[in-house]
């Protein structure tokens, strides 16, 4: 039932201060209506202290005062309509369309909180998801269901690469995207960054499989929280209501992580560190934990967050929490960024914690699970030996070492670097794996089943 109050104890900044209410709940809907009706916004119960409450309004507070402003409990929780309609889609924050494209009528609404997922539901996640960049799906594979973030700094380009993903991915063991859907979140963005997502999309025809959720750099700040639980709604709806295969971008979490500092800040709430609220952990997991797949259904929701870490630190708090929460990360690097490759993706601190369950004979191919590990290794020596090489210089290296340095070379100019626009498939990535290690010594080969080496390699095994 629907609850209307007249008089506000006090108004600070967006937060508005009632008392003597009567069966009011915590995240409670709210609508604040100017007295002339002819404004009004929405907001949500924050706090309750017996009959007191606390309103986090989502927009600006009309510049109302404490007795000119109507307030309307809605008596039940944020909720969104759903329903098959909404791919191809663009809302802002709030889940209102702002394509032009009319409202989404549906007999449906579900909870933007989502629904908890049982742990003994879950399935493990198996079957590995193609993105068509061979760094990841050769080195940190993406597993259905799993959630794998993408750490990166300010200028570097992780918008570029989030939406080639976009374009490119497919369940591979399924040989296309007919089942498959993508819902893409924008925290906080600029205006000529969305319009880039949206054009994407749209010129590599895949916008009909993408729901797209748009939260602006100058709308209010309140949204940024609200608009990553629309898309995971959104994608939950699609997963398990509708059995499809879905793919999950957020980006920036960071912006997100700024927002929940902000409101904390305005909520009087004791700081942790860097003055994010103590509860940033537990906040980001609930996002994170929303991905998944469960027993007996069909569906899956994988998810990739995207966040740029504050002067490039991978320590600062909201990738150090990310990566306590996920399954691994993909770190984005400045300086492959600055030697024209692309996607600078440095493997070496990246990984993927489900990789070795989703990969290999059945999945992938039989040789992947070594050939990984062998050019893992093999790229580690290399950073080691241009070390090297720096100290004593290139020319007093020895014969080996040279080679190592070539590999190196290589590596970074054709398996790490593609064009935005090239789509390799696995068996390409592998093969091309391959081809860069008949460039080192045989003796360095050590990683790799000897019946692989002698069918992958032959007699040209890196002699």
């Amino acid at each position: 039932m629907k609850k209307e109050y007249l008089t506000l104890d006090r108004i600070e900044g967006s937060l508005l201060e009632l008392s003597n209410l009567h069966r009011v709940s915590y995240g409670e809907v709210v609508k604040i209506i100017s007295k002339d009706g002819k404004r009004s916004e929405i907001g949500q119960v924050i706090k309750i202290d017996e009959d007191r409450a606390v309103v986090q309004v989502f927009g600006n507070n009309l510049g109302v005062s404490t007795k000119n402003t109507k307030v309307e409990f809605s008596a039940h929780p944020f909720e969104i309509p759903l329903s098959s309609d909404i791919l191809g889609r663009v809302f802002n924050g709030t889940a209102v369309p702002i394509d032009k494209g009319g409202a989404i009528y549906s007999k449906d609404v579900y909870n933007i909180n989502g629904r908890p997922i049982n742990p003994s539901a879950r399935e493990y996640p198996r079957n590995f998801i193609q993105t068509g960049i061979s760094s990841i799906d050769g080195l940190m594979t993406l597993i259905r269901g799993q959630k794998l973030p993408i750490f990166s700094g300010s200028g570097l380009p992780h918008n570029e690469v989030a939406a080639q993903i976009v374009r490119q991915a497919k369940i591979a063991d399924e040989g296309g995207k007919d089942n498959f859907a993508i819902v893409f979140a924008a925290i906080g963005v600029k205006h000529d960054e969305a319009d880039f997502f949206r054009e994407s999309f749209k010129n590599s025809g895949v916008i009909d499989k993408v729901v797209m959720y748009i939260n602006y750099a100058d709308d209010p700040i309140m949204e940024r929280l609200i608009a990553p639980k629309c898309a995971l709604t959104a994608a939950e709806y699609l997963a398990f209501e509708k059995n499809m295969q879905v793919l999950v971008i957020m980006t920036d979490i960071t912006s997100y992580a700024e927002a929940l500092r902000e409101v904390s800040s305005s909520r009087e709430e004791v700081p942790s560190r860097k003055g994010y609220p103590g509860h940033l952990y537990s906040d980001l997991a609930a996002l994170y934990e929303r991905a998944g797949m469960i027993k007996d259904s069909e569906g899956s929701v994988t998810l990739i967050p995207i966040l740029t870490m504050p002067n490039d630190d991978i320590t600062h708090p909201i990738p150090d929490l990310t990566g306590y929460i996920t399954e691994g990360q993909i770190v984005v690097s400045r300086d492959l960024f600055s030697k024209g490759v692309y996607p600078p993706i440095n493997v070496l601190p990246s990984l993927s914690r489900l990789m070795k369950d989703g990969i290999g004979e059945g999945y992938t191919r039989e040789d992947h699970p070594d050939l990984s590990s062998q050019l893992f290794a093999s790229y580690s020596k290399v950073q080691e030996t241009r070390a090297l090489a720096q100290i004593i210089g290139e020319d007093d290296i020895s014969e080996d070492e040279k080679l190592i340095l070539k590999f190196g070379d290589e590596f970074e100019k054709r398996f790490l670097s593609q064009d935005q626009n090239e789509n390799r498939d696995i068996k390409e990535t592998l093969d091309l794996g391959w081809e860069l290690l008949k460039i080192l010594p045989a003796q360095m080969i050590d990683r790799i089943d000897p019946k692989l080496k002698e069918k992958y390699l032959g007699d040209n095994n890196g002699d």
